[in-house]
């Protein structure tokens, strides 16, 4: 199944999308499910420039988010400050980094 999905990017990253000509929120063009890491080479951005990606509100580590087309997607860079770290959904550890 293809689709697309709605693609916005936090601090840093919303810079990259700026100096690349992107719209924040993109609209990017999927042709089905695909790993976090596999969108961020699609999108020819660095894992260790991304700490989350939220997929519909919800927070996952790139190695362990699943994308499917219809899904609305940010990107979260590291440093994150404190207070904002917990209304995200950031906590001591991610969905994916284990107990």
């Amino acid at each position: 199944m293809s689709g697309t999905i709605e693609l916005r990017a936090f601090m840093g990253l919303a810079d990259t999308f700026r100096e690349r000509g992107w719209g924040n929120p993109r609209q990017l063009s999927l042709d089905g499910p695909t790993s976090g890491c596999e969108l961020l080479a699609k999108l020819d951005i660095p894992v260790e420039q991304v700490e989350g990606i939220f997929i519909n509100g919800k927070v996952s580590l790139p190695p362990v988010a699943v994308v499917n087309p219809g899904d609305r997607v940010a990107l979260a860079p590291p440093g994150i400050p404190g207070p904002y770290r917990v209304l995200l959904g950031f906590k001591r550890k991610l969905p994916g980094e284990g107990e």
